[in-house]
């Protein structure tokens, strides 16, 4: 290789972003994304900092405010961020705290014992990606201020006032430029972070505002976990009041367990890290099922609910009806996986399993009765468990290339390939005749239902495998389910679900996301699963046809047709009035179609969501119903 002489090579080539000009230039590395997901993302940066001055003892109460051009304010009443000058740097703290990442007092490990963040890059990262911020802070019997534009600071921190008061506010304005898809805050994503919070942190008071709307709560719960658990199982039957707590501290590490068992098949079991959902799980999560499966089989041996030829309960035998919150608060948390959401310090699951194991044993010592029912539903699982292994049996497909094992109503694609491959999920028989006309039969395979399929939310799996719709959706998906699922299987990677637009249409709907959401998760997860947006409406006009979605739109195409023009309109009823031509141009072809990707945000809400829509209990369904009633637009009765 040569070099040319002339050119010199040194420093000066070396461009060197400096701190939060790399969070500008690279905003997904610093917070995940700059979708809806990020933009909440930076909410929660500056929440974190209170909350960890709450951790650490100095704060009790946290006010989010959502003002009416979507900049919000967080205010608490800490001890109000350092503003004395940094020796090092020569600014004050609040300046470097804002401008140098990895600033703060999370770092050194003098500051605070535990701290949340998902990242940990702090309130730096909000100021670089806000078009304008303002800290205020309250301390040593002052009002200190400072504004920033783009992470820059327009002045030398200064003094505004005098107080007696002390904490820090934050406002910003997210950038625009950075956050292109929305800076518009969704209340509902930021109740339900909000909320959880609370749950976390027992007594802090944390209240959340938003202008908008004049809507304000106020979320506080002294029974920390216990209530959370309280919560998420509101909408169901509870074997045992009030829930098994546990927690301890070891080694700095502190441990908290709520659990507590209800009549549903579904296990709900989330963890937490230094406030972070572990959705991942982790060794935490690890140390909780080792010990519980442990202990409740000791139990069942000792007290003979088990013979001794018995086999031992399973995991999943002893969790079902489970909700269990397991938090833990770690100095130095380790994180992994693709989202780093997975708890990675190995020793944290002995800590877990060693203390949970010895409460839950005093525990169903103490409470035999409680202890007997708990065992009991293991018991009934692990039969249904066998029971389901038979029926699974039946939707096990020998090979991926024997084709006379597939259900003998799918029509499937020639295509083998299923990163191309789709499956429509078709309510009826005359919608499915339509769309088997009108599919691209390389890569479009055509499953029709015939009418309901069952609730699986009132069902164990042994039932729900002998219900002959779901085990055609099963085998032709081509993962398995329970401990056979495995998502390199599947033959689809997009599965469409296409109802009718009317109310058995939307039931049908909600009972298949139902399955998929409690018996195959991961592929809503992988994002495979979708929902068809076939049209309301046919306009037609001098043999010119046009299609619309919704009233909006329909009214768009009556302005475009013009006024007085004379213009038939058909109110589609289901899928079934369209011709195989119609249902393509309009629904299926990849080209002009509009599907909804499903997927799941927030797993917790969605758990409530299921069980209060497609459980036992009917109070909670009719307050959702009177609650929701003012929004139907359509209703078809």
């Amino acid at each position: 290789m040569s070099v040319n002489p002339g050119t010199t090579y040194d420093e000066s080539q070396i461009q060197v972003l400096e701190g939060l000009e790399a969070v500008r230039k690279r905003p997904g590395m610093y917070i995940g994304s700059t979708s809806a997901r990020g933009l909440h993302h930076l909410v929660w940066e500056v929440v974190d900092n209170s909350i960890d001055e709450a951790l650490a003892g100095y704060c009790t109460r946290i006010e989010v405010t959502v003002h009416t051009d979507n900049s919000i304010t967080v205010v608490d009443n800490g001890r109000g961020i350092p503003v004395g000058e940094n020796t090092k740097l020569k600014k004050s703290t609040l300046e470097v705290v804002l401008t140098v990442l990895h600033a703060g007092g999370k770092f050194g490990g003098e500051g605070y014992k535990v701290s949340g963040g998902l990242h940990g890059v702090g309130v730096s990262v909000v100021n670089a990606l806000s078009k304008k911020l303002i800290a205020t802070v309250k301390r040593d019997g002052q009002t200190y201020q400072q504004e920033y534009q783009y992470g820059a600071p327009q002045y030398d921190i200064k003094v505004i006032n005098e107080t007696p008061d002390t904490g820090t506010t934050i406002t910003f304005w997210p950038d625009e430029k950075i956050f292109s898809e929305t800076t518009e805050y969704d209340y509902d994503t930021l109740q339900a972070r909000i909320r959880e919070l609370a749950f976390l942190n027992r007594g802090i008071e944390i209240v959340l505002s938003d202008e908008r709307t004049s809507e304000s709560q106020t979320f506080i719960y002294e029974g920390g976990i216990i209530s959370f658990v309280e919560y998420l199982n509101r909408t169901r039957e509870a074997l045992h009041q009030p829930p098994i707590y546990v927690e301890g501290n070891k080694d700095n590490i502190q441990v908290e367990v709520a659990l507590q068992y209800n009549d549903s098949y579904s296990e709900n079991i989330y963890s937490f890290a230094n406030n972070i959902n572990t959705h991942e799980g982790g060794t935490h999560e690890s140390g909780f099922k080792s010990a519980l499966t442990r202990i409740l089989n000791e139990y069942a041996r000792k007290y003979n609910t088990i013979k001794d030829n018995d086999a031992n309960l399973s995991g999943d035998d002893v969790r079902e009806g489970l909700t269990a919150i397991i938090s833990v608060k770690i100095p130095e948390p380790q994180f992994e996986g693709q989202t780093k959401t997975k708890l990675g310090n190995s020793e944290v699951r002995g800590i877990v399993e060693s203390l949970f194991a010895e409460k839950l044993q005093e525990f169903l010592e103490e409470n035999p009765a409680i202890a007997k029912k708990i065992v009991e539903k293991g018991v009934q699982a692990q039969r249904a468990r066998e029971a389901a292994r038979k029926a699974r049996e039946l939707t096990r497909r020998k090979s991926a290339l024997e084709v006379s094992s597939l259900p003998g109503k799918l029509a499937d694609c020639s295509s083998k390939d299923a990163s191309i491959s789709e499956v429509y999920i078709v309510e009826g028989d005359s919608a499915g005749g339509s769309a088997k006309q009108g599919r691209d039969r390389h890569f479009q395979a055509i499953l029709p239902l015939r009418g309901k399929i069952l609730n699986v939310e009132k069902s164990r799996l042994d039932k729900i495998l002998s219900n002959a719709e779901i085990r055609a959706i099963i085998t032709a998906l081509g993962t398995g389910i329970g401990d056979d699922f495995d998502i390199a299987k599947a033959r689809y990677h997009k599965i469409i679900i296409m109802t009718d637009a009317d109310v058995d249409g939307a039931h049908i709907r909600t009972l298949l996301l139902t399955f998929f959401y409690r018996y195959m998760r991961k592929i809503i997860e992988a994002g495979y699963v979708y929902i068809a947006q076939p049209p309301l409406f046919k306009l037609e006009r001098n043999k010119t046809i046009r299609y619309a979605y919704n009233e909006k739109q329909r009214d768009l195409v009556m302005a475009e047709f013009g006024e007085g023009a004379k213009v038939n309109i058909q109110r589609y009823k289901g899928l079934g009035e369209m011709n195989p031509g119609q249902l393509w141009e309009t629904t299926m072809d990849p080209e002009s179609r509009s599907m909804l990707q499903v997927s799941i945000q927030d797993a917790i809400e969605a758990d409530i969501m299921f069980d209060t829509l497609m459980g036992d209990n009917v109070e909670p369904r009719r307050d959702f119903i009177q609650q929701h009633a003012k929004y139907v637009k359509n209703l078809d009765i």
